[in-house]
């Protein structure tokens, strides 16, 4: 990174504060023994009591049911609304931004994310599948995920979020590729009566958000919320590439606004729980993606998504549980994109792209415990690809470049089985069957060794296989420049990692992993020599070797430490060539400690993104950016307020475009700031 001494100086002023600052705020007498006693030479440790009862989180996205995160076939990371609160976390975005080896860009129209150095332009986050409740979120068109404002659910629904690495495809199918996250929302009972909050900030930012919750003595839960956001982003962006006087001067002015409200909402009765959940966000798009016109103020994407679900669950004497469920969900897409046909003003030709897809699931799934030490799981999935419409047209003079409207199906069966081979040894292996009208059949399994020596101590040997079928977008878009290829073949992936994670004293927990990945058959655009025009194909080969560290501690004080650094190369198996938009090290810092008692708490995060090379093989610099947040609780009655400073120290910086752009980087903001005051009742 690049830094003038005077931005060094800052930068060591400002972390010594930092440091210095958050354990040395008044703190009770209580809070001060506990430091007291982790600075002494015999700091206390847990009981194996408390190591299991306490210390060890539960994870419900790894296997379909709920085991310890040690004994998971994967390395996990939880991040709970405690910390979303503490560090000023605005969306999943957020959250991933802080999450160990994971990285996000955002090229000012959707956020996409990085995982193990994985995050290729044009790739709308379809290697990794996205779970609310353990309903699948990724739509029947692009099989994308959202994770910024315009995801379907408000981070303020969020209860914890499970993001789970490595091939999953042997329980989960289509996505589980890199990883699967599962998102768990707030439960009636948790939120227990009503909170509105009112939040505001940079760029004219305003949200609002309202909830109600209950848990009933008729065993009736309930949960309504519903949110309102609006920002008018920055008022000026200045692109270098269109730096002419036909382009004002490369400056594209109030372009970059942003509105989106959400809707979610469950009912649950003992073993029943219906949900629900809308989102609709609209975006300008200043950069002029696709060759469009620069500031002509015209450009824009609206997405919505939704979904209905409902699930029964039922545990049976005999140690059986029987799940099963139901779901609609439905994803419109509307884009507008303005056109000139020479470099002349306006009359602008306006392009619409619209996509409306609509679909209906449903499983089946059953778990059964055997002598209290085996754990068995056989399951079956079938999906109805309703409608799958994609059509591309210019207004006015209408021409028509694309209109297809068809449907189709999939299904599969999977089981997985947790065998205790000897008391410290644990098996994990399960095989899934896909087939998809598309393409055919799909078979995936995965495989872990779970070896427990010592009571804190877990060492895992997993091997995974998944795949990505491809999505609609990839095997049906055609247009006077674009032809379909309907022999696409899915992506498919096989996985080799080692993991060992160790709790300390004090509180700690240390793990670290290393893992091996070779992708074939990667989708990607190319050019038909026949003709010229651009299609999709399987051409390309990757692989990527990493390393993930970690350090952790939650302490009885309040204070929560954690630190970590991810070192990954991932290349082109046949040019050697590195990856774009592939970081090589990444490292995190996140620091939260009381100020007063439990009733204001400072936190503090710093993330480091090493550099990457751009679509165009170029290099974007790395940066630091530093995340400031003081919230408070319980000062008044019902009552909390944060306020957070985002990138802290103004760095400049900019990420590589996502390939569509004449732009090879995109500039990110600035400083910016937000308020927010929750008041329940």
């Amino acid at each position: 990174m690049n830094l003038t001494p005077n931005h060094r100086r800052r930068w060591r002023s400002f972390l010594s504060a930092c440091f210095v600052g958050a354990f040395a705020f008044p703190m009770g007498a209580g809070q001060a023994q506990e430091l007291n006693g982790l600075s002494t030479n015999n700091p206390p440790e847990l009981s194996l009591e408390e190591l299991i009862n306490i210390r060890v989180d539960s994870v419900v996205g790894a296997s379909k049911y709920e085991q310890k995160v040690t004994r998971a076939p994967a390395s996990v990371n939880i991040v709970t609304s405690d910390e979303i609160k503490k560090f000023g976390y605005r969306s999943l975005a957020d959250v991933f931004r802080s999450t160990p080896g994971l990285y996000v860009t955002d090229d000012r129209n959707y956020s996409f994310l990085g995982f193990r150095g994985f995050s290729q332009p044009g790739d709308f986050n379809t290697g990794i599948l996205l779970l609310i409740d353990g309903h699948r979120v990724n739509d029947a068109i692009y099989n994308l995920m959202y994770i910024a404002n315009e995801a379907v659910l408000d981070v303020d629904m969020i209860d914890r979020v499970e993001i789970i690495r490595g091939p999953s495809s042997s329980i989960y199918g289509n996505s589980a590729f890199f990883g699967v996250i599962n998102v768990l929302t707030k439960r009636g009972g948790q939120i227990d009566g009503s909170e509105a909050s009112i939040e505001g900030g940079s760029f004219e930012t305003f949200k609002g958000t309202f909830t109600f919750g209950k848990q009933f003595t008729n065993d009736v839960e309930i949960v309504l919320s519903g949110s309102y956001f609006s920002s008018d982003g920055q008022d000026r962006l200045f692109y270098q590439e269109y730096a002419n006087p036909q382009n004002n001067n490369g400056f594209a002015v109030n372009s970059d606004e942003e509105t989106a409200y959400h809707l979610f909402g469950s009912l649950s009765y003992h073993d029943f729980i219906l949900s629900a959940a809308y989102s609709d966000r609209y975006k300008h798009v200043p950069t002029a993606p696709s060759g469009t016109a620069f500031n002509s103020g015209e450009g824009h994407t609206e997405d919505a998504r939704g979904y209905v679900d409902l699930k029964y669950e039922h545990e049976f004497e005999n140690d059986l549980t029987l799940m099963g469920r139901g779901s609609y969900d439905w994803y419109p897409y509307y884009a507008v994109y303005p056109y000139t046909n020479s470099a002349a003003l306006p009359p602008l030709i306006l392009n619409q792209d619209l996509s409306l897809g609509q679909w209906a699931r449903s499983e089946v799934q059953v778990t059964k415990k055997v002598f209290d030490r085996h754990t068995l799981i056989i399951g079956a999935e079938y999906q109805e690809n309703l409608r799958q419409h994609q059509a591309n047209y210019d207004q006015n003079p209408y021409t028509s470049y694309l209109d297809v409207d068809h449907n189709s199906r999939n299904y599969a069966f999977y089981t997985q089985g947790e065998f205790t081979l000897c008391k410290p040894l644990l098996l994990n292996a399960g095989v899934r069957y896909d087939h998809f009208e598309s393409f055919g059949s799909a078979v995936n399994p995965r495989i872990g060794l779970i070896y427990s020596p010592w009571e804190k101590t877990t060492f895992k040997a997993l091997y995974g296989q998944a795949f990505r079928a491809p999505n609609d977008y990839e095997l049906n878009f055609a247009s006077g420049t674009f032809e379909r290829n309907p022999g696409l073949q899915p992506e498919t992936i096989r996985t080799y990692e080692l993991v060992y994670e160790q709790y300390l004293p004090a509180h700690l927990r240390f793990s670290a992993s290393g893992y091996h990945y070779d992708i074939n058959g990667l989708i990607s655009e190319t050019t038909d020599l026949r003709n010229g025009l651009s299609v999709f194909r399987n051409l390309q080969q990757v692989q990527a070797n990493g390393l993930e560290l970690q350090i952790e501690g939650r302490f009885a004080n309040g204070i929560l430490a954690r630190a970590s650094y991810a070192l990954q190369r991932a290349e082109d198996t046949n040019t050697k060539l590195e990856l774009s938009n592939s970081p090589r090290h990444l490292a995190k810092l996140n620091l939260s400690a009381p100020i007063y008692r439990e009733k204001l708490f400072s936190s503090i995060e710093v993330q480091y993104n090493g550099s990457v090379i751009t679509p165009a093989r170029k290099t974007a610099n790395d940066f630091a950016l530093v995340n400031w947040t003081l919230f408070s609780q319980k000062l008044v009655q019902g009552m909390e307020l944060s306020a957070s400073v985002y990138n802290l120290l103004d760095a400049r910086y900019s990420v590589s475009s996502s390939g569509n752009t004449l732009q090879d980087t995109i500039q990110q903001n600035g400083r910016s700031f937000r308020v927010k005051l929750t008041y329940k009742f």
